[in-house]
């Protein structure tokens, strides 16, 4: 018989095992000015990024409008890229967000756009005293917590009108698939699109998806392919001179180019929009 997948457990063990590689990656930062310049870098690609045609934000956007003076709940609203978007077509905006150097650069950019109709909190979502809102938006903001059926549940009990999930989606045969595949026995290397919408579905839920086009979002660059290696190797826990290690140094040499003089991954991520009308969940 088939072994049939627990998605919502493999959520959790997903964010359990890319823990270690973060706390590795938010040490190799340096100080906290390094961390600011990063954020503020971050912004500003988000930024350029939506200088260009996107149907998902369009398509958020243009439902936020159609009520009026809507309320809207942006879970994990980080460096504020969101919540200064929101903000233009809501009456008011929430914005969750627990980093102190993420609300200090979120106000920042609000006071910067002028803005004066989104209200800070500093809190871990799930919050059980928010007040429900027309809408709910967390974008890439959810690898972290463990546990996904809560984190979810809690945005449906508080949205009146249709919750918004933004997640990357990976490519199936891509390197991080075929390295996870190699190592942990099943294709994914991080909490991803592909495991949350399982769970949804295993939670009885039929949420609805919109889909980026391939290729929107650039793959990552090394100076070398040895910090490439030591960043897949970082990932996976794996030491040098193991069978893995020598699998992956294989894997990353056929498949990664050299362009002026710096190493560049593929482009296998794009962004998956999950979303709910709060009206038909079954839990």
């Amino acid at each position: 018989m088939e072994k049939v997948t627990d998605w919502i457990a493999l959520w959790k063990e997903l964010v359990e095992k890319q823990r270690p590689f973060c706390n590795r990656k938010n040490l190799s930062e340096g100080n906290k000015d390094k961390w600011k310049d990063w954020a503020k870098g971050f912004y500003a690609r988000v930024r350029q990024r939506w200088s260009k045609p996107d149907p998902q934000r369009d398509f958020i956007i243009s439902m936020i409008s159609s009520v009026k003076n809507a309320t809207v709940l942006d879970i994990g609203a980080g460096t504020g890229a969101w919540a200064v978007l929101l903000s233009k077509s809501a009456g008011k905006v929430t914005a969750i967000e627990p980093s102190a150097e993420m609300r200090q650069l979120l106000r920042e950019n609000l006071e910067n756009e002028g803005i004066d109709n989104v209200e800070i909190l500093d809190e871990i979502w799930p919050v059980s005293s928010i007040k429900p809102h027309d809408f709910s938006l967390t974008s890439h903001s959810v690898y972290g917590c463990e546990d996904l059926r809560d984190f979810i549940n809690a945005m449906t009990e508080t949205t009146r009108h249709t919750c918004f999930m933004l997640l990357r989606a990976t490519d199936h045969n891509g390197i991080m698939a075929r390295a996870a595949n190699r190592i942990w026995g099943q294709p994914y290397d991080s909490p991803n699109f592909q495991v949350a919408y399982n769970a949804m579905l295993q939670m009885g839920m039929f949420p609805n998806v919109l889909m980026e086009e391939k290729g929107m979002w650039p793959g990552w660059t090394n100076k070398n392919y040895e910090e490439a290696i030591e960043r897949i190797c970082s990932r996976f826990s794996v030491e040098k001179d193991s069978d893995n290690y020598l699998y992956l140094k294989t894997l990353l040499n056929e498949h990664l180019m050299e362009i002026d003089g710096k190493v560049q991954w593929p482009s296998e991520v794009r962004t998956g929009l999950v979303y709910w009308n709060t009206n038909i969940i079954q839990n």
